[in-house]
């Protein structure tokens, strides 16, 4: 006697099931339209002889959006560390593999050991500016050189159709994780601390 209810009652909490999990849509990360730029800078006495270098990191994973409930949102991101590469304008002519060797070997992101660097979202906070425009902030989890420390990023999200773009900046430091900043010319010219980042990751739905 009581089988129509039942049914109607599974029925109904399966149709909710479905609006909370459609709320939010995932964007896979398309690596060939992100970009994220790693500036390292120069200290020492005589830094104005040495040159700044520009790295690109190639990066892949998802990004949950949801704007009805900004906070259900997260970010997944990887990086192979061993993708990392030296961008050759600004470099002296040959420089660019050398530095790159560096960078990849076990003074810097020792990159044998240590392949992947990645990101995870814990929190997301916000507020959106317009329509498809967003300004939130994501702390999150960043393991890097076999250390995980907790850093927050503000970014700046449009959402367009299936297409999704996050934009940001923000400044790290190699011995926030462990790393050496390298030097040449006996200590008078070496790699700054601090490490800018700024980042433009496009994810599109399929």
């Amino acid at each position: 006697m009581r089988t129509p209810f039942v049914v109607a009652s599974v029925l109904l909490a399966l149709g909710s099931a479905t609006v909370v999990g459609a709320a939010g849509a995932t964007y896979p990360v398309v690596e060939s339209k992100s970009a994220v730029r790693i500036h390292v800078g120069k200290s020492g006495a005589f830094s104005f002889a040495g040159h700044k270098h520009e790295v690109l990191a190639p990066v892949s994973g998802t990004v949950t959006a949801d704007p009805a409930n900004l906070e259900a949102s997260s970010v997944d991101l990887t990086f192979a560390s061993g993708r990392l590469h030296v961008i050759p304008e600004g470099e002296p002519s040959g420089d660019a593999p050398k530095v790159e060797e560096v960078m990849h070997g076990p003074q810097v992101l020792d990159a044998a050991r240590f392949p992947e660097i990645h990101f995870r979202s814990k929190k997301v906070t916000g507020r959106a500016l317009s329509a498809g425009g967003y300004e939130l902030t994501l702390v999150g989890e960043l393991s890097l050189h076999g250390m995980t420390q907790e850093i927050t990023l503000p970014v700046k999200v449009t959402l367009d159709g299936r297409s999704l773009t996050a934009s940001g900046k923000t400044v790290l430091r190699h011995d926030q994780f462990g790393m050496k900043p390298v030097s040449a010319g006996g200590g008078t010219v070496k790699v700054d601390n601090e490490i800018r980042v700024d980042f433009d990751v496009v994810a599109e739905q399929r």
